[in-house]
């Protein structure tokens, strides 16, 4: 599961294409303001911003270059009405790493982001596999020793993330930065109930242990087995 902020004043449009990315497995949040958008990045992590040029008050190029300024790495999506060379050239001088021009198939805007992701990370695939487990996150499957578990959203989101940074250590307070968005009621203390869950889950077929709890910082997934 990738974490994407959606940033459009449109509605309609931020309700098309938010239904249908989260049905491709995503989380997606939304923000309607350069304003709410700079509120969430200063305060939430995300994988890719799909950021309209349009916008009311801080405009999309001007919002692209403070995120940037501010040491923002996140890969950056422009959605623009207007397609001439020289505005193009200014939305990827303000840091842009790609455009689309509206309007657009929502397929190739969902293709697009999955290149974005893979371009900043090479570790970046669709299933992953670390200390004996496979997670399949798109179908929330996790396999080991020829048993096989569904798990729950949260859990697989939560496994998937630790499994893209293996031998990091994270807080609660980073995977709920993370994984859960803003408008929900999540806390540190839900962070530790779903990692408990996650574990019973992965107990069922015999690795339990493959989460470590780093004493006193948090939680990782080691690398070698």
């Amino acid at each position: 599961m990738s974490k994407i902020l959606l940033v459009d004043d449109d509605q309609e449009l931020t309700s098309a294409v938010q239904n249908f990315l989260v049905l491709q497995g995503h989380s997606v949040e939304t923000a309607s303001t350069g304003e709410d958008a700079i509120q969430l990045l200063t305060n939430f992590q995300y994988d890719v911003i799909v950021l309209d040029w349009g916008l009311p008050g801080i405009e999309g190029d001007e919002l692209c270059r403070l995120y940037r300024s501010r040491g923002g790495s996140t890969p950056i999506l422009f959605l623009t009405g207007r397609n001439n060379i020289s505005f193009l050239e200014s939305g990827f001088n303000s840091g842009a790493d790609d455009y689309m021009v509206k309007p657009f198939d929502i397929r190739e805007l969902s293709a697009r982001i999955k290149g974005l992701l893979r371009r900043v990370s090479s570790q970046f695939v669709e299933n992953l596999k670390i200390g004996g487990v496979e997670l399949l996150p798109e179908q929330r499957i996790a396999r080991a020793d020829g048993k096989e578990i569904k798990l729950r959203a949260k859990e697989s989101a939560l496994l998937e993330y630790l499994m893209r940074h293996p031998d990091k250590t994270f807080t609660a307070q980073n995977l709920l930065d993370a994984v859960w968005t803003a408008d929900s009621n999540g806390t540190t203390n839900s962070v530790r109930t779903w990692m408990g869950t996650l574990r019973q889950q992965l107990a069922k077929i015999g690795k339990e242990d493959l989460v470590k709890t780093v004493l006193g910082s948090g939680y990782k997934v080691e690398s070698a087995e």
